[in-house]
């Protein structure tokens, strides 16, 4: 009998898939908006280079397609980082202010420039998941393009949001618009990247007597949404932000959601078995 080749262990299947995903190019820069902050922007930046590096190395070495936004965050922090070994004293001070707007609206041109160029930045990394034979389908190219049309806006969001926190508010590290925000919209466009190819797919016309799929339904889009609160609302109690009674609340109603939506989702699959 002819030997099996090894299933692939799960932390193995983990890190394809997360190298697989557009949250593999995105990961640094998260990483440097939680890092940044007075006194911190070297270090924070030469994380976020570092971080790049060796998601290209290990992409590499698995077998992936070098991807535009891999390119993006090593030229991007590259040069933050030859800035910063040079800069003068206030020129760090005021990068550690406007460091993570400045990556916000890096990322907005990013995005919106590869819709502009009809090639979406999601576009490689869901190729690299993709059967070839799909690769020029209109379906195809069309839920790449909404995708990165998301996270463009999701990008859009947290620039604006951060913009609000520094020039309004003159709290770069103010609670909501530092953190919530950006996270929140962050959140949206990756649970929206794991739903919409599965309903553009079971909406897409059929050839006669190909079986039917059935689209997720839109509530499981919103999935992230009990969990996040109910994050939002320790973190309010952990860190002394707002109100007490507010911070009890959103984890009350964010438990109370998880609740509902474990309920339905079992009433969905029930009703799709029957």
């Amino acid at each position: 009998m002819a030997n099996e080749s090894p299933k692939p262990r799960a932390g193995s299947r983990f890190l394809d898939a997360f190298l697989q995903s557009p949250f593999a190019g995105l990961a640094p820069w998260i990483l440097m908006s939680l890092l940044s902050g007075p006194g911190r922007f070297e270090e924070s930046v030469a994380t976020a280079l570092g971080l790049s590096i060796l998601f290209l190395f290990l992409s590499h070495r698995r077998g992936g397609t070098l991807k535009p936004l891999e390119v993006f965050d090593i030229l991007y922090f590259g040069c933050l980082a030859a800035i910063g070994l040079f800069a003068s004293d206030d020129l760090i001070t005021w990068l550690e202010k406007w460091s993570g707007e400045m990556s916000s609206l890096a990322l907005v041109a990013f995005a919106f420039g590869s819709l502009l160029l009809r090639s979406p930045f999601t576009l490689p990394y869901a190729k690299e998941t993709t059967p070839e034979e799909y690769w020029t389908s209109p379906l195809f190219l069309r839920v790449n393009q909404l995708i990165t049309l998301v996270w463009a806006l999701s990008f859009t969001v947290s620039a604006a949001a951060g913009l609000y926190g520094d020039l309004v508010l003159d709290q770069p590290d103010n609670f909501w618009t530092g953190w919530i925000i950006p996270i929140g919209a962050l959140l949206f466009a990756l649970s929206f990247t794991e739903w919409y190819p599965d309903v553009a797919s079971a909406q897409a016309p059929r050839e006669p007597g190909e079986p039917q799929e059935v689209a997720p339904p839109l509530v499981k889009l919103f999935d992230f949404l009990p969990p996040f609160v109910v994050g939002v609302g320790i973190a309010m109690l952990v860190t002394d932000n707002d109100p007490d009674w507010l911070g009890i609340t959103l984890i009350v109603v964010g438990a109370v959601g998880t609740a509902a939506l474990r309920r339905a989702d079992t009433q969905s699959r029930s009703s799709s078995a029957a």
